[in-house]
């Protein structure tokens, strides 16, 4: 079941498997849990619930609102609209798949013993898409946020949008489901001595 956490940002993130529990950050699965959560909410968050993420991929039809009529709409409204990150994730696994097959058949070398044929193409998949995934394309935004969250002190939320134009809805997504379970990448989340909160792959 696709689990989604909201943040003190307002911002909602889907993952496909329960998120770590974090400081500040509630996890939802379901609409009731969402309503469950929101309960003592003024109705004026909810709009800021919606207006973080309204005009940002996925969800650039969607249009900024001054108000819900009442907490049970924007309860449903924001719930409905929410699935389309879980159809993004898919998407992006479904494409993530097909490259892996598609760099395993490049990188698959011709059998020349029988008895070596079932092993030899395994081994190669494996360290094709393991490899390739946190380097590929360099100078992309994602080789440049991997690059970032490898300095010493990582790099905050702040500098990440910065650098890339993402929402910060987009960068915890790709945070945790990029890198960290697509890529096999461990992000740990940490604060400086400043007080701002930073991440940093381990």
């Amino acid at each position: 079941m696709m689990t989604f956490t909201l943040d003190t940002d307002k911002n909602i993130t889907a993952h496909d498997a329960t998120p770590a529990a974090q400081d500040n950050v509630v996890a939802f699965a379901t609409e009731k849990e969402l309503a469950k959560l929101s309960a003592d909410w003024p109705i004026t968050r909810f709009v800021e619930v919606w207006n973080a993420f309204a005009g940002a991929p996925p969800f650039g039809d969607l249009k900024p609102v001054k108000k819900f009529t009442d907490r049970k709409t924007a309860v449903t409204r924001i719930w409905t609209v929410i699935q389309k990150l879980d159809e993004e994730m898919l998407r992006a696994s479904i494409r993530e798949t097909e490259a892996k097959l598609k760099a395993a058949r490049t990188a698959q070398p011709a059998a020349t013993a029988p008895q070596a044929a079932s092993v030899a193409p395994k081994k190669a998949k494996q360290a094709t898409a393991k490899d390739a995934a946190p380097t590929a394309r360099e100078g992309s935004k994602k080789a440049s946020v991997i690059e970032m969250l490898r300095r010493e002190h990582g790099a905050t939320l702040a500098d990440i949008m910065t650098a890339t134009g993402w929402q910060a809805h987009s960068v915890r997504g790709f945070i945790s489901g990029g890198l960290g379970k697509k890529m096999g990448l461990t992000v740990e989340s940490f604060k400086r001595t400043d007080g701002e909160r930073a991440y940093h792959i381990a």
